[in-house]
């Protein structure tokens, strides 16, 4: 064999191995069939289905999550100046115990108590209560015993001398009831 012809056997060689490798690689990259393909779609759509149902329903609890906290801020927004103005109408109701003959100071004493009405007026309006626990059982929710007494006739743990008055703004405790308490 000359070398010409050796040289064509290489190449024939080659070129046959190229297209053998060439067909096998087509064969290994087949393609996957149909239904593999849809498969893999609907696996996929049924994931992105239920992670846009997590987050509707994530953002449905943050919306009512928010409403609420709204709401409630709504519903005690008067909850820090009402616990301001409760000392000055302490102060108020113990000037208008003081009694006195001088008339021009019982005309004070009257425009104080159209004040005091007022704004018992306001803060009722709002919402505030005064927490009734004269002659009533301790009630360790709404009231602070700050002195006990034997007292003749009455049961223990009652009430028997209410020492400052105690506020509710709707259904929280503004301010304990400061009481004095039958042993």
């Amino acid at each position: 064999m000359s070398k010409e012809e050796n040289k064509e056997v290489k190449e024939e060689v080659v070129e046959e191995v190229a297209e053998e490798t060439a067909e096998d690689v087509v064969e290994e990259k087949k393609e996957p069939d149909s239904d593999e393909i849809i498969e893999g779609l609907k696996a996929e759509l049924d994931k992105a289905k239920n992670d846009v149902a997590r987050a509707y329903a994530d953002t449905e609890n943050m919306k009512k999550r928010l409403q609420k906290d709204a709401d409630t801020a709504r519903k005690y927004r008067f909850q820090q100046p009402a616990t301001e103005i409760l000392p000055i109408l302490d102060s108020m109701e113990m000037a208008l115990k003081v009694q006195t003959e001088d008339e021009v100071i019982k005309n004070y004493v009257k425009g104080f108590e159209m004040i005091h009405k007022q704004l018992k007026g306001v803060l009722e309006k709002e919402g505030v209560q005064e927490i009734d626990v004269a002659d009533k059982p301790f009630d360790h929710n709404t009231m602070q015993a700050l002195m006990q007494e034997k007292k003749e006739g009455v049961e223990s743990g009652m009430v028997i001398e209410v020492l400052q008055k105690g506020y509710m703004l709707k259904d929280r405790i503004l301010r304990p009831a400061l009481v004095k308490v039958s042993e």
